[in-house]
């Protein structure tokens, strides 16, 4: 059985929300298909079968459909009114995404990825130097440095304590607005990188950098679609708050700050395929219908 096979089957049959939602959709085929079976039986009574077995029938496929309706899916969306905007979680690949993107950075936007010393390859902005930039680092510094002008650092470490990475801090929840306008990068820092290489995070880190990410998507994506990933779910050691916890974090503070004015009018964040088992779809979609 494959993993997401059996992460499905949890949801549904091992969490009391799966069997809730599978049992109303069951309920609901079943209602249905009475009602049917009744009105066949009134046009042609002479047809009848047996009482018991068109009850075992009519539940089996009730069981069935309801099984198929309440399956858990991979993604969870919501459409909010007054105003309209809409929210997406889906299991994907940010940079497949057909939108201005927010990336996670630390506090001092490091970018070097060699020997994943610094920055992990593999991390969020790993990526974006070598997928967006083609690996060309001094090009994305260059970039990041005009975009942090005028923005002023906390902090300046030197080389002796900090003995690789950038040394210019800056405040958490930072952000760094690179690309065209048709095409943003979001930068928000909302980590702070240690002078020993590790990132630390806290969920009031978290709130905060979302609380700015989300002023300069206001002024800079004109209202167009915008994806993220899940900030703080990979190396940020936020010890305190599970996959699940952040992106709720995340619907809050952007359904929160969109009841004020229209952010951007769809927001999607992108779950990673090896972090779906992490993921209850249903529970997330049933948290989207209570904001």
């Amino acid at each position: 059985m494959s993993p997401g096979l059996r992460h499905r089957l949890r949801i549904l049959f091992g969490t009391r929300l799966g069997l809730s939602t599978a049992g109303r959709a069951c309920a609901v085929q079943f209602g249905v298909l009475s009602g049917a079976a009744q009105l066949y039986l009134t046009f042609w009574p002479d047809s009848r079968l047996p009482r018991g077995a068109t009850f075992l029938v009519l539940a089996g496929v009730a069981l069935a459909g309801g099984i198929v309706q309440s399956w858990p899916r991979d993604r969870a969306d919501h459409e909010f009114s007054h105003p309209e905007f809409g929210v997406t979680v889906a299991v994907g690949d940010l940079f497949d995404q057909p939108c201005h993107l927010v990336i996670g950075c630390n506090d001092v936007f490091d970018t070097d990825t060699t020997d994943d010393l610094v920055i992990a390859r593999r991390s969020v902005q790993g990526q974006l130097l070598h997928r967006v930039y083609a690996g060309e680092v001094d090009r994305l510094d260059g970039e990041l440095e005009v975009a942090l002008t005028g923005k002023q650092p906390v902090r300046v470490e030197e080389r002796a304590t900090k003995r690789a990475g950038k040394l210019c801090r800056y405040p958490v929840g930072t952000v760094a607005v690179l690309g065209l306008p048709a095409q943003r990068y979001f930068l928000s820092a909302y980590g702070t990188m240690g002078n020993d290489l590790t990132i630390s995070s806290k969920p009031d880190d978290i709130w905060l950098s979302l609380g700015e990410l989300w002023r300069a998507v206001h002024v800079h994506a004109r209202r167009e679609a915008v994806a993220m990933p899940v900030i703080g779910s990979d190396l940020a050691r936020i010890d305190s708050m599970d996959h699940a916890g952040l992106i709720k974090l995340i619907l809050l503070s952007f359904v929160t700050r969109s009841r004020q004015s229209v952010i951007c009018k769809e927001l999607t964040i992108v779950v990673r395929p090896e972090e779906y088992e992490r993921v209850d779809m249903l529970e997330l979609a049933a948290f989207l219908r209570t904001l």
